[in-house]
């Protein structure tokens, strides 16, 4: 078993003290450039490496962001991820990942971040109460929903314009001649869903338009198998707008795998604008979410908040814009 180096072995090396050899590897330490140089060499000799969760017990705080996420299927979250780990490797931190199985954050999960002395947190597509959102105020830990509206607005939220691309959407789709329209929600309980229809909804009955809604999944699967049973109810529409790519792209399949045109039989919409929206087999036209603009509004709070904690929350909200291409 290789024994593990310490830094009492390297201050041996380079003749001084351990403390001297703390001060090189704490941010922000006064260290002289001459026993600087001696430290590391001497830990590049012995192959040393600095404990950072220890020093994290320390200072209680890490170079480590929580990042919380359910929809780990999806293609707009794994983007978000990889974005997310990207920049903050920049920043000089790393990304604690925690996937969870319910919609509302779990105790379990909640003590996982903690126990990690974690700088910060975002959530994605989860929900949290206020009581467990306590912990982390107490602890001074910035937490910002990404993506999320939560319930109350005693915590920091950074989404896309909602309720006004909702509303962009079927404006647009009125405008194409489409006069009877579905609307295929994701988790009705979600902001996402609840303002994606509302302003949806909103312009149809301003405009008597006839138009029905089916609640899904957000999930493949769920598109799929909601264009079977509108082809099992024989009412096809001239329009659907599908709350995120992910089922749109199911719902285009099982539509053409029974012969069903795009967009000469029906019209088709989607939401975020993943990456496999452009690819030829389904060029969708869909409402490009706005994610650079939204990482960079949330990464830009949690580093303030990290370096001087506040407490300060806000409701972001980022406009995106509609991507036509083949389906409408």
């Amino acid at each position: 078993m290789r024994e593990t180096v310490t830094a009492m072995d390297v201050a041996k090396l380079a003749g001084v003290s351990q403390s001297s050899v703390s001060r090189v590897y704490f941010e922000g330490a006064s260290v002289s450039d001459k026993t600087r140089k001696r430290v590391l060499e001497a830990a590049a000799e012995l192959g040393y490496r600095p404990n950072v969760y220890a020093r994290s017990l320390i200072t209680n705080q890490s170079k480590i962001i929580g990042l919380v996420m359910k929809s780990v299927q999806n293609p707009f979250y794994a983007h978000v991820l990889k974005r997310f780990s990207s920049i903050f490797k920049q920043q000089g931190y790393s990304i604690l990942f925690v996937s969870t199985n319910n919609d509302e954050i779990q105790g379990e999960d909640v003590e996982t971040l903690l126990n990690y002395h974690v700088a910060g947190v975002i959530v994605t597509d989860a929900t949290i109460s206020e009581k467990v959102g306590d912990e982390f105020k107490k602890n001074h830990i910035p937490l910002v929903f990404f993506n999320r509206k939560p319930h109350t607005d005693v915590f920091h939220s950074v989404s896309c314009n909602n309720l006004e691309a909702g509303r962009s959407i079927a404006q647009f789709l009125v405008s194409t001649g489409s006069t009877d329209l579905v609307l295929v929600t994701g988790n009705e309980d979600t902001s996402t869903s609840i303002e994606r229809k509302k302003g949806f909804c909103e312009v149809l009955d301003q405009q008597n338009v006839t138009y029905r809604t089916y609640n899904s999944d957000y999930t493949y699967e769920g598109g799929y198998d909601t264009a079977i049973t509108l082809l099992e109810e024989d009412q096809l529409p001239s329009a659907i707008f599908v709350a995120n790519d992910i089922m749109a792209l199911g719902l285009l399949d099982a539509l053409r795998k029974h012969e069903i045109r795009i967009p000469e039989h029906t019209r088709v919409v989607g939401f975020d604008n993943i990456g496999m929206a452009s690819w030829p087999a389904y060029d969708l036209t869909t409402w490009e979410q706005p994610i650079e603009e939204m990482i960079e509004a949330t990464v830009t709070y949690l580093m303030e908040e990290v370096t001087s904690y506040t407490g300060f929350v806000q409701t972001i909200e980022v406009d995106g814009k509609l991507i036509e291409r083949k389906t409408t």
